[in-house]
């Protein structure tokens, strides 16, 4: 289901939706992005996740030109906490595939990793089968034979 798609002035845009069958949102960003725009696509983010509460995101990248969001500062001090803080736990991320990195492959200075999860990806299929092992419930019992396993 289309949430919102946002067109920028650089001929770039950042569609979300939600995926109701996969249960989580999806963030398809191509063209050209200044950092504004990537602010605006982030902030857009923000604003729509609230009403479907979902800890998951698929942020894909891979039809980007161009350099990408300089401001990782901007991501940790803004974002993240506030993506946190409405029940974001795992984002699928999914590089630019004319570069193969971008600005996230960078640390991120907030200690992020007791409360969200990021995983790079460089393909859709990757990240969306990853988002999906994170949905299945862990098995206690198949937890505790693998601490016994353990030397």
């Amino acid at each position: 289901m289309l949430l919102n798609s946002l067109s920028f002035r650089t001929g770039g845009q950042c569609t979300l939706s939600l995926e109701q069958t996969d249960g989580w949102l999806r963030a398809v960003w191509s063209g050209y992005i200044t950092s504004d725009d990537a602010m605006s696509g982030a902030m857009d983010y923000l604003a729509q996740v609230g009403p479907f509460h979902t800890l998951y995101l698929l942020n894909d990248n891979t039809n980007l030109r161009g350099p990408w969001f300089d401001s990782i500062e901007w991501l940790d001090r803004v974002w993240l906490p506030q993506a946190v803080q409405l029940g974001l736990r795992y984002i699928a991320h999914v590089v630019q595939a004319d570069t193969h990195s971008d600005i996230l492959t960078l640390t991120c200075s907030v200690p992020i990793t007791n409360v969200l999860e990021l995983q790079l990806f460089d393909d859709v299929a990757s990240a969306q089968e990853w988002l999906r092992a994170c949905q299945r419930p862990i098995n206690p019992l198949a937890r505790l034979s693998q601490a016994v396993r353990k030397p």
